[in-house]
């Protein structure tokens, strides 16, 4: 990947993070909403957001949606923050990889502590 490319990527992880974070006004965004990963095209046309929503699960559901419903806003949004020829189509997938360490590190702490 080229370097323009990566300072592309993590310019556009900021600002989608930010964007969800700040500025959607959708009640049903609950917990932490954090992008882990952005994957872009060679020619920049498309990206593959990876995020992790820290809440319980039916807020988890909830906020899933609500992103998902939001989609073509957080592309306009993108749009008008980071000047580009076109705006990637994006494409939200949850990442559930710091739930899981999470997981993981509390059945460490409980075998270390002799609880399993």
């Amino acid at each position: 990947m080229s370097l323009r490319n990566e300072r592309i990527r993590k310019t556009l992880m900021k600002e989608i993070s930010d964007i969800i974070q700040k500025e959607l006004k959708d009640s049903r965004i609950q917990g932490v909403v954090s992008v882990t990963d952005l994957e872009l095209s060679h020619d920049n046309s498309f990206a593959k957001v990876y995020y992790s929503v820290l809440a319980p699960e039916e807020e988890k559901k909830n906020t899933i949606k609500a992103i998902t419903d939001n989609t073509s806003k957080i592309r306009y949004e993108a749009g008008k923050r980071v000047r580009l020829r076109l705006t990637p189509e994006l494409r939200f997938i949850p990442d559930d990889s710091l739930e899981r360490g999470s997981n993981v590190t509390e059945i460490i702490n409980k075998i270390s502590r002799g609880e399993i």
